[in-house]
């Protein structure tokens, strides 16, 4: 129950209050003008004045009408603010605009009490000091009402375009996005339409806590849109094009048009500065397509990434699927790759762990070292004349000769899909431990 003052104070305001209804239009105007004044905001092209003029007139009539009748008008005029606060939200209005407004509107309706009080009433403008806390705490309780409707909208607003985002990426790297919706994507993820691109998938258990670590090794001149996914994350790098998407590749032919010599050139070297600064991390395998034109073909570079990544070791070194064709075509074709690496190497795969892994470790030296006896000796830790004789070991085994360039050629895809299969697919021989830097090794 009030106190006799706090009685006289609200019949004070309350005859004060009831002509301001009919005031409503004056008091409108009013506000209006002063947020045009003081409000860069509102003088917008964006804001309709007309929409603005009747926003704040329903305002003030259920505001002030709340001050007359408050237990029937509360939810009434909160309802209001809230509406307003939602639909700045969502056109776009800074909040802390929106806000003054508020404030403003609560500033012309105290004065417009006071000076009708003084001019009508001037006994009772001492009792009005009385309601001065009731009156600005119902002003900050809407702008406290507008402040959460605007939130609630904006996060509901950037949750609706992260999944937009999300689902416009996803139908790119699936390849199922309309050609009638390029424009619009390209647009709303910054991607230009007539681009050149690549896919980054990465893969493996707790990729997600070094997120961070390979997002900070991008290049500064690749820009890649992430988009996590339950197996893997793929990352749509941009290697190039018009960021506007305006100009098609190859149409100009100069210094760097995506399509052009210049435009190729670009984007390898920027593929193989990606594929140099992503880095090796334990478990984790990355995978880099080649370049692709266009958004239209960002699906397609999701399947050459996918590829790159089976041909990746878990915490090797990213794989460029153009730097490893013969890995990427082994890997497509696994039971092809089995049946390859059986007929090349199979006697020996079935040698006895230690001797099989001595003779391919020996081969594989060999290889890597361009067929150099001297150079593979140096790396394994042995005399040129004991790598030789491993080689003549396996050609006795197989029948093959490492002096026919063919069967050489054989023998490099072999040994490649033994090592891109993991040996899962064609080892026959029991499954032993590489062996280990510095043990002893089986003379030969």
């Amino acid at each position: 129950m009030r106190a006799p003052v706090n009685a006289e104070a609200v019949a004070v305001l309350h005859r004060a209050a009831r002509p301001l209804m009919d005031e409503l239009p004056r008091l409108t105007d009013r506000v209006v003008e002063l947020l045009r004044e003081e409000e860069p905001a509102y003088r917008a092209a964006s804001v309709d004045q007309d929409e603005l003029w009747h926003e704040v007139y329903r305002s003030l009539r259920h505001n002030v009408g709340s001050l007359l009748r408050p237990r029937e008008l509360r939810d009434a005029a909160r309802r209001c603010s809230w509406r307003i606060g939602a639909d700045r939200a969502e056109q776009g209005l800074p909040l802390d605009a929106l806000m003054r407004a508020f404030r403003l509107g609560g500033a012309v309706v105290w004065q417009s009490l006071v000076d009708r009080v003084t001019r009508y009433d001037p006994d009772g403008a001492r009792l009005l000091v009385h309601v001065a806390a009731e009156v600005w705490d119902f002003v900050d309780e809407h702008c406290a009402v507008v402040a959460e409707a605007y939130r609630q909208t904006e996060r509901r607003l950037a949750w609706r375009h992260d999944n937009r985002q999300r689902l416009m990426a996803d139908a790119l790297l699936e390849g199922t996005m309309r050609v009638a919706d390029l424009a619009e994507t390209s647009e709303a993820l910054g991607l230009p339409e007539r681009g050149r691109y690549a896919v980054v998938a990465v893969a493996g258990p707790g990729r997600e806590a070094h997120r961070a670590l390979i997002r900070s090794r991008v290049p500064a001149a690749v820009r890649i849109l992430w988009h996590p996914r339950s197996d893997a994350d793929l990352g749509i790098a941009v290697l190039g094009g018009d960021p506007a998407g305006h100009g098609g590749p190859g149409e100009s032919g100069e210094p760097g048009d995506p399509g052009g010599p210049d435009g190729h050139a670009a984007a390898d070297g920027l593929l193989a500065e990606l594929a140099g600064a992503l880095p090796a991390l334990p478990g984790l395998r990355t995978g880099i397509s080649s370049a692709v034109e266009g958004l239209a073909r960002i699906g397609e570079a999701r399947r050459l990434a996918e590829t790159a990544l089976r041909s990746a070791a878990p915490g090797g070194a990213p794989v460029l699927l153009h730097e490893h064709l013969p890995a990427a075509l082994l890997v497509s074709s696994p039971g092809l790759a089995a049946a390859l690496a059986e007929r090349v190497l199979g006697p020996v795969l079935r040698l006895e762990g230690a001797d099989r892994d001595l003779l391919l470790d020996t081969l594989t030296a060999w290889m890597e070292c361009d067929g150099s006896a001297r150079r593979a000796g140096s790396r394994l830790f042995c005399h040129r004349n004991t790598v030789l004789n491993r080689l003549r070991r396996f050609e006795q085994l197989t029948g093959r000769s490492l002096g026919r360039p063919h069967e050489v050629a054989e023998l490099s895809l072999a040994l490649t899909a033994r090592r891109v299969l993991h040996g899962q697919m064609c080892d026959r021989g029991p499954v032993a431990a590489r062996t280990a830097s510095g043990r002893t090794r089986p003379a030969v």
